[in-house]
């Protein structure tokens, strides 16, 4: 039995053949290098406090010429297993009703902003490398995409503001989807040799409102098998096989695999996870998906070093500079004058966190996969591919490593002395309700003793007073501190959409006349504009 890789990296030949072809004891071998090539890239990368992902890139640089014949990086397998995982993932995680308050400035991002940037750099490349049309616009589409994997892992050691990363994973995660769907209507094009505007909305309508049908259904369905399922170890296989599965089905039909692999992790997440799920189970499945997608991660990095040949890219240095200029001057477009006029509708994003947004613009795995699975018979296809390596390659070293530096010199990551006490507080508060609660259930199912129950309820509501006598005296101090009103205003917010939420569903259910809902609802947005973002 053995193991081959798809397709060559940068010269398009097929390398599945009997000198390409990797057993399953080597494979093992490989595996085992790589993993502990990736433990070590991590010990370097905590010392030098460098990207974790950047630091793989790097280290598989050196091994390409050892091994870029027996490994590589299969586009099917990224699009069809390494995909789904971390789009699942990020959906599970994403939180529906913080979505929705940021919902409009993803959707200018995600939606017009990476169609002008495509625009913009396949216009550029086209006169300026002089590419054919189609080759300009698959590297307009494959050079929008962004991959924050390195912002988040820089957020995550660096706070900034909720609604910053919100906005970041939000965009990654609808961009993915919209970029794919572009990208298979532009080899439709390719095929067919032409195609009407018509006809084009009407195939990405299809595919993307098909994906969005496909993914709800399935993660609705999946909600009452998921809340019978008793044991965690099963409800983890439910999830692989809805993420995997939504992604198969939905190809199958037609439609984005991407789009349904993101409904169903948003439905699955926000209203199987977050209700039906112990705290146990939560736990079990969030730590699996967590540890799944940093693996994805690990070896997708890992095997990008791998795949870049440096001589190869240094002989296209000069077209691989300019492909870098266009994707920034695209990203600028998309970036600036869209966030500009956001704020005649929604809240304004500061200029800080475009310049942040503008500088996050890093290419990653899928841009590598849509290179590599780019048809053999399109002209210029190794030139294509070799450029996308040369950009994927500077935007993760040159700007991954430039992150941390620039979230610290636009001071989006200070925190104020009182805002961290008043976080520690809201921490104790938090914790121990849901010890309480997990008190309460115990009790009813009769395993927990009443004085027991009693006696260990008391001393976490003790905690709570505590908390919540401090956390008001600072609240109350703070309402003449301007600097410190952000908290206040995310938790105004939270009521504000709460509210929004309760009249909304009662006109749906027609319990409230529209003219009165649609007057109030005014009034909340103009008080939701009003508040500062977190």
């Amino acid at each position: 039995m053995e193991w081959s890789i798809a397709q060559k990296t940068l010269n398009g030949s097929p390398t599945g053949d009997a000198q390409g072809a990797v057993t399953i004891p080597e494979l093992v071998i490989i595996l085992i290098i790589l993993l502990l090539i990736a433990t070590l890239v991590a010990l370097v990368t905590q010392r030098l406090r460098i990207s974790y992902v950047t630091g793989l890139v790097l280290a598989g640089l050196p091994i390409t010429e050892l091994w870029s014949r027996r490994v590589g990086l299969d586009p099917t397998l990224v699009l069809n297993l390494f995909l789904p995982i971390l789009i699942f993932e990020a959906a599970i995680n994403t939180d529906i009703r913080r979505l929705r308050s940021t919902f409009k400035p993803i959707a200018l991002l995600a939606g017009p902003g990476s169609i002008l940037s495509s625009g913009v750099i396949a216009t550029l490349l086209k006169f300026g490398l002089a590419l054919d049309w189609i080759p300009a616009l698959l590297l307009g589409v494959i050079l929008a995409n962004t991959d924050t994997v390195s912002m988040i892992a820089v957020f995550k050691e660096i706070r900034v503001p909720s609604r910053l990363t919100t906005i970041v994973e939000g965009e990654t995660l609808f961009n993915d989807a919209a970029v794919l769907v572009s990208f298979n209507l532009l080899l439709v094009l390719y095929t067919t040799g032409s195609i009407t505007v018509a006809g084009g909305i009407r195939e990405v309508l299809v595919v993307a409102l098909g994906g969005v049908l496909v993914g709800a259904v399935l993660g609705y369905l999946c909600l009452p098998i998921f809340i019978r399922l008793q044991d965690p170890l099963s409800s983890l296989l439910l999830t692989v096989a809805l993420a995997l599965g939504t992604f198969q089905f939905g190809q199958f039909l037609g439609v984005s695999g991407a789009v349904a692999v993101v409904v169903a992790g948003l439905i699955f997440g926000n209203l199987g996870l977050s209700r039906n799920a112990s705290a146990s189970e939560r736990i079990a499945l969030l730590s699996f998906w967590n540890y799944a997608s940093f693996s994805v991660n690990t070896f997708i990095f890992l095997l990008i070093g791998i795949e870049i040949n440096l001589g190869t890219l240094w002989s296209l240095l000069p077209s691989i500079l300019f492909v870098i200029l266009a994707y920034q001057l695209g990203r600028i477009l998309s970036v600036y004058p869209l966030l500009a006029g956001l704020r005649w509708f929604d809240r304004p994003i500061p200029l800080s966190w475009q310049h942040l947004l503008f500088l996050g613009n890093i290419k990653g795995s899928l841009s590598m996969a849509l290179a590599l699975s780019i048809p053999l018979t399109v002209a210029g296809r190794s030139d294509i591919i070799a450029l996308v390596f040369g950009a994927v390659l500077f935007s993760l070293v040159a700007q991954g490593l430039s992150l941390p530096w620039m979230v610290k010199r636009l001071k989006l990551g200070q925190v104020s002395d009182r805002l961290q006490q008043a976080k520690q507080l809201q921490m104790q508060l938090i914790v121990s309700k849901a010890a309480q609660e997990e008190l309460d259930s115990l009790l009813r199912s009769g395993v927990l003793p009443k004085a027991i129950y009693e006696e260990l309820r008391a001393s976490y509501q003790v905690r709570i007073v505590r908390s919540e006598q401090v956390l008001r005296d600072l609240y109350n101090q703070r309402r003449s501190v301007e600097s410190d009103r952000s908290e206040l205003d995310t938790i105004q917010r939270r009521l504000l959409l709460a509210e929004k939420g309760a009249v909304t569903n009662a006109l749906r259910k027609q319990i409230l006349p529209e003219d009165l809902v649609q007057s109030y609802i005014k009034e909340l947005d103009e008080k939701l504009l009003k508040l500062e973002d977190d």
